[in-house]
């Protein structure tokens, strides 16, 4: 898939091929292999041209990741607590990608996100006057409460091809 994303156009099992084999040695019936499993999945379409197949990605890389945080995430008995585990093995560039995610969604109408704050390290205390956001100051090994109001959103988004 990195290929055909790499790429963004139709390619044909040749040219992913050859483009894998300035890496290493890997056999024409590999590849066509890979990528009919990767069009039986959903994946990748492919159309005919002449004796080949074209094939071009059904969905964006990015996409594709967030499908598969998404479910990772749904599948938790604790979200909040994926979340803050997830948000804590983050680097520092990281984190500041997902600021600006979270200010370009505030404006898609809905509220603007508030502007994001340090949060302390877990085991460190906070400053000193500052007072902890709701769902904040859980006890070690248990998750923050979520403050969003529950909701029954139905069915939730599954990785692209199952």
């Amino acid at each position: 898939m990195t290929r055909v994303w790499q790429w963004n156009r139709p390619v044909t099992v040749r040219e992913v091929l050859e483009d894998l084999q300035q890496e290493r040695s890997i056999a024409y019936t590999t590849v066509m292999t890979v990528m009919d499993n990767l069009h039986q999945k959903g994946w990748v379409r492919r159309e005919a041209e002449g004796r080949a197949y074209r094939y071009t990605a059904v969905s964006t890389r990015p996409a594709y990741s967030a499908a598969l945080m998404n479910e990772a995430w749904s599948t938790s008995d604790n979200p909040a607590a994926a979340l803050v585990a997830f948000f804590g093995m983050m680097s520092a560039e990281q984190r500041e990608a997902l600021r600006d995610a979270v200010r370009i969604v505030g404006h898609d109408g809905e509220a603007a996100a508030p502007e994001p704050r340090e949060v302390p390290e877990a085991g460190e205390e906070p400053e000193p006057g500052e007072q902890p956001e709701a769902g904040e100051g859980a006890k070690p090994g248990e998750a923050p409460e979520d403050p969003r109001p529950e909701e029954d959103s139905g069915e939730r988004g599954t990785e692209p091809g199952r």
